[in-house]
């Protein structure tokens, strides 16, 4: 933690620096007097945070200077979790990144994602139906968090219900470690593993028309992947398949609340506006708060030295919100455009790999939300996830008026 002359507190590691959001007071700071700022780190050697646009895209984009190798999070990897040789896709670099990425890329083209628009389409009803009689719910459970879990289960070939616990595994992962009792983060990592084996096991047997079937059956680098490559593309592919959809419904929901003109625009225009919305929405609640890279060689960024082997992690959140990239950035646009926010990670090669799905999902489910609970409004007050890694609401009671 460090104080500022101006009194700024910038802590970015304290989850409850992201207790009601992005701390955008502390991104402010960092932008205007150290865009590339040192900043402690209790059980490690401190990190450089880097918070404005241009610098988070330069990072993002070159993959040879700035490594996601050994992983993509702050701390290295915790005790239990180093599989040796075998690498996740997210924390591996090109060209092995890029041939982990070839197995499964043609099932997120764009092309591919407009085929699931009528089935997305249609668990959207059906999330709806499941709350739409009750005229109360908890959005982000029952609704936000419903879609993301069902499209992966249906894209891996898995029960939907078994979709809801995994989700609750992702939370249980992503939490800090002080809300929730000791151990909890790996033991949902080693409880998503074990069921990810059997998974493995039934497509080997019986190969289906899905993705995990696809994984068991495609060979990278001449092999086939074995279990502890199936268990990293599972657990990659059910967390990252959450977190944006489920956090930025719940969070752009939020927003509206908070914006009632721009709620009142985008309903009067829902067809109009919706797809601009959705932008507006993804560079306003910043799903990923962040994402790290270690420097492979001694290095200048924003005229600040960097060494090699030292940490650097981009602040997507900050970076949406710079002054210098966005017009009157503090301002909630639903129609804003041009809008080239770096959500979605900024381009290169981490671009998220589900993100045409993951705008189809959220247009889907709100549109059928303010179809058909065009009234609904806060019950109670928002809970934002424990987390300096993921940001959106946890829990967000809502009412609406009930129909059959």
């Amino acid at each position: 933690m460090a104080t500022t002359d101006t009194g700024t507190t910038i802590d970015l590691l304290d989850p409850a620096s992201f207790a009601h959001g992005q701390p955008h007071a502390q991104f402010r700071w960092l932008r205007d007097h150290e865009p590339v700022f040192r900043h402690a780190e209790p059980d490690g050697p401190g990190f450089w945070a880097v918070t404005r646009y241009e610098d988070v895209r330069a990072v993002g984009r070159d993959h040879e200077t700035f490594s996601s190798v050994p992983t993509t999070m702050i701390p290295d990897p915790a005790p239990g979790l180093d599989f040796g040789d075998h690498q996740m896709m997210l924390m591996a670099d090109p060209p092995h990144h890029t041939r982990l990425r070839r197995t499964i890329n043609r099932e997120f083209t764009p092309r591919a994602a407009e085929r699931l628009r009528p089935r997305i389409r249609d668990l959207a009803r059906q999330i709806v139906d499941a709350v739409i009689d009750r005229g109360e719910c908890d959005f982000v459970t029952d609704v936000a968090g419903e879609m993301p879990s069902f499209v992966i289960a249906d894209l891996l070939g898995l029960p939907l219900d078994d979709g809801r616990r995994l989700y609750e595994l992702t939370e249980a992962i992503h939490a800090a470690p002080e809300s929730q009792p000791e151990g909890a983060a790996l033991a949902a990592v080693l409880e998503m593993f074990n069921y990810a084996h059997g998974v493995a096991e039934e497509k080997r047997r019986k190969p289906a028309d899905d993705l995990a079937s696809v994984l068991v059956t495609t060979e990278v680098d001449g092999h086939l992947l074995d279990d502890i490559d199936f268990n990293l593309f599972f657990i990659l592919l059910v967390d990252a398949g959450g977190d944006t959809t489920r956090n930025l419904v719940g969070g752009g929901l939020v927003a509206l609340f908070e914006h009632p003109d721009e709620r009142r625009r985008l309903q009067a225009d829902l067809d109009g506006l919706l797809p601009t919305a959705i932008e507006e929405m993804l560079r306003w609640v910043s799903p990923v708060i962040h994402m790290r890279r270690t420097a492979t060689r001694d290095v200048e960024l924003a005229g600040t030295q960097i060494a090699a082997g030292d940490k650097v992690v981009m602040y997507y959140g900050s970076a949406n919100r710079d002054e210098r990239a966005f017009a009157d950035p503090d301002r909630f646009d639903v129609g804003r455009q041009p809008n080239d926010h770096i959500a979605f990670g900024g381009g290169g090669p981490h671009f998220c790999l589900g993100a045409h799905l993951a705008r189809i999902e959220i247009n889907e489910l709100l549109s059928e939300v303010f179809a058909r609970m065009p009234d609904v409004e806060p019950a109670g007050s928002v809970e934002w996830l424990p987390s300096n890694f993921i940001s959106g609401p946890k829990h967000l009671p809502v009412r609406f008026t009930p129909t059959r």
